[in-house]
C-alpha cells in the first residue's frame, strides 16, 4: 500500500531534489510539490496526504505556521521538517513533528524519516478545518464554526455566523465526513449542523428547519431521517 506525500519548499532546486528522492521510495504513491505554505493548503483542499515534508523558512506561512494549520485538518499528516536551520528542533517538537532532517539531505537519513512518518500515520483531528482563499489570502475555517452548507455543483458554500466561503469539496463528501460531528443532510443540496437548528417544521406541505438567520427546506423523502436526527 502506497502513501501520498506533500513536499513544501520555496526553493525550486531543493524542492525538486526532495521530490525526486521521495518519489524513488517504493512506498510512496503520488508526491504533491508546493512552493509556499499557501499553495500547500490549496493542494490539501483537493487531496489527503499521509506525510508532509516541510521547509521552515518560506514566504508568508512558515513551515511551523503550516504545521499548526495542518493539525486542524480532518486527518493530520505526519510532519517531517527538512531544513538548513539547525535551531528549530525544539519548536518542531512543540508542533509534534515526527522528524527533523537537516539539509543537505542524505538518502539514508530521508529513508529513516519516511519510516518514522509512515509508522506514525495521519492523526485524526478533533475539529477539522478547511483552507479557503479570500482575496488571494488563504486561511482556515473550522468545522465547529460552520452552521450550514449549500451545494454549488462540485463545490460547497460554507456558512458561518459571520461569512460564507466557497470550497472545492462536493456536498456529498462533506455529508459523509461530517455526519459524526452533528451535520444532517436535510436536502440534496443542504447540510445543517444540529446545534444551529432552533425550530423543526416537518408537518405540512413544506417541511423545513429554521436557523436563527434562515429557514431551509427539507426534502420530503428525508423527513423521516431528519426527524430521527433532530428530534430523537
Amino acid at each position: 500500500m502506497s502513501v501520498d506525500v506533500l513536499v513544501a519548499d520555496d526553493e525550486a532546486p531543493a524542492r525538486a531534489e526532495l521530490v525526486a528522492l521521495v518519489s524513488a521510495d517504493p512506498r510512496v504513491g503520488e508526491v504533491h510539490p508546493a512552493a509556499s505554505g499557501a499553495e500547500a493548503l490549496r493542494i490539501l483542499e483537493r487531496v489527503d496526504v499521509a506525510v508532509a515534508f516541510l521547509d521552515i523558512h518560506m514566504p508568508g506561512l512558515s513551515g511551523f505556521d503550516l504545521a499548526r494549520a495542518l493539525s486542524r485538518l480532518r486527518a493530520r499528516p505526519a510532519i517531517v521538517f527538512v531544513t538548513a536551520d539547525d535551531t528549530g528542533a525544539v519548536e518542531a517538537f512543540d508542533v509534534e513533528a515526527v522528524d527533523y532532517v537537516l539539509k543537505p539531505v542524505r538518502i539514508e537519513r530521508l529513508r529513516r524519516a519516511l519510516d518514522r512518518a509512515i509508522d506514525a500515520g495521519p492523526a485524526p483531528s478533533a475539529d477539522e478545518a478547511i483552507p479557503v482563499t479570500v482575496g488571494g489570502v488563504t486561511r482556515m475555517v473550522r468545522r465547529a464554526d460552520v452552521r450550514w452548507v449549500q451545494a454549488q455543483g462540485d463545490y460547497s458554500r460554507l456558512y458561518t455566523a459571520a461569512s460564507a466561503h466557497l470550497v472545492r469539496v462536493p456536498l456529498s463528501e462533506l455529508a459523509e465526513r461530517w455526519a459524526e460531528a452533528g451535520f444532517v443532510r436535510v436536502h440534496r443540496s443542504t447540510l445543517v449542523h444540529r446545534d444551529a437548528v432552533v425550530e423543526v417544521r416537518l408537518s405540512g406541505a413544506a417541511p423545513s428547519v429554521v436557523l436563527a438567520e434562515i429557514e431551509l427546506p427539507v426534502s420530503r423523502r428525508l423527513v423521516p431521517a431528519v426527524r430521527d436526527a433532530l428530534l430523537r
